[in-house]
């Protein structure tokens, strides 16, 4: 077990600092003149070129990307080259933010998918019709409309929520949820669909095993077989499913913080990309490679937790 770990925790590494050197690459080469971005079309040629070297835009790129990647090493990940703030300031007041809204969304469509799937494997006919139609709509409809139709509905028209804006839960618990209910529910609604539908297939296809038909044969009841049997070897793939819709929240979180106003790392990076910010956008791809990494590790674990015939190789 300890030797997966660390093979899974040096290959992550080496993920990290392949996804940190493409993505310094990419936007250093189409950054532009940023220099004079940051100073205004006014600046003269002499005040940029010393901003330029300031920033050390001067030297080759692959020096760039070392003196960037040895100072990030040590958690040192820059300035905002337009607020000044550091870029670890920046990017540590706004996670908590996003992990929340993230994890709730994540464990709203993890408990309804469960349920949903396990409903449509169990009662077939117009339950499991149902279900898979409305797997479908949820999986074809964007977050973003979602997110503007709840807007519209719960909170301009019945004014059960607030249509923007975020209250942190140190200030009050009330308050938070009732700011991120939205956003979770917008977030959740398209991962349901999608870990509803592994769910059923895997509980259909756990139910038609030998085991079952034994274990129904000795008068244990369906439901016995189902919650403490059959999910259990049905949660693996269904896990899978669940770590690929948590890495796609983060990015559906970009828009959907947008659209309810949160400062949070969608409202970050989008701000950052527009302004051409890139220490700032290297913090954000940088913190959610990390995330993304430890999430598919815990999952893998999780898995053999689940299952002790899975070797962890």
């Amino acid at each position: 077990m300890l030797a997966f770990i660390l093979r899974r925790l040096l290959s992550g590494v080496v993920l990290i600092a392949v996804i940190s050197f493409l993505a310094f690459v990419l936007l250093y080469m189409g950054g532009g003149d940023i220099a004079r971005r940051i100073l205004g079309e006014n600046a003269t040629a002499e005040t940029v070129a010393k901003k330029t070297e300031q920033l050390g835009l001067n030297q080759p790129l692959l020096q760039q990307y070392w003196s960037w990647l040895t100072s990030a090493l040590t958690g040192d990940l820059g300035r905002s080259w337009f607020t000044g703030e550091l870029v670890s300031v920046s990017v540590t007041n706004r996670l908590a933010v996003t992990l929340s809204i993230v994890i709730g969304a994540t464990l709203v469509s993890a408990i309804l998918a469960v349920v949903l799937g396990v409903l449509a494997a169990r009662r077939g006919g117009w339950v499991d019709g149902s279900v898979q139609v409305l797997s479908l709509v949820g999986f074809a409809i964007p977050g973003f409309l979602i997110a503007l139709g709840l807007v519209l509905v719960f909170a301009i028209n019945l004014g059960w929520f607030k249509a923007t804006g975020y209250i942190p839960i140190s200030t009050s618990f009330a308050g938070w949820l009732s700011s991120v209910t939205l956003p979770i529910i917008a977030l959740s609604i398209g991962a349901i669909a999608t870990v509803a539908q592994q769910v059923r297939g895997s509980v259909i296809d756990a139910m038609s095993r030998d085991y079952v038909r034994t274990l129904r044969s000795r008068g244990i009841s369906t439901a016995s077989v189902v919650y403490r049997h059959v999910l259990r070897n049905a949660g693996g793939p269904a896990l899978a499913v669940l770590a690929v819709q948590f890495i796609g929240l983060l990015g559906g979180a970009v828009i959907v913080e947008q659209v309810f106003a949160i400062p949070g790392m969608g409202q970050l990076t989008v701000r950052a990309t527009t302004l051409g910010d890139i220490p700032v956008v290297m913090g954000v791809v940088i913190t959610f490679a990390i995330i993304v990494v430890i999430v598919n590790l815990l999952i893998d674990l999780a898995q053999a937790a689940l299952n002790p015939k899975v070797r962890l190789s």
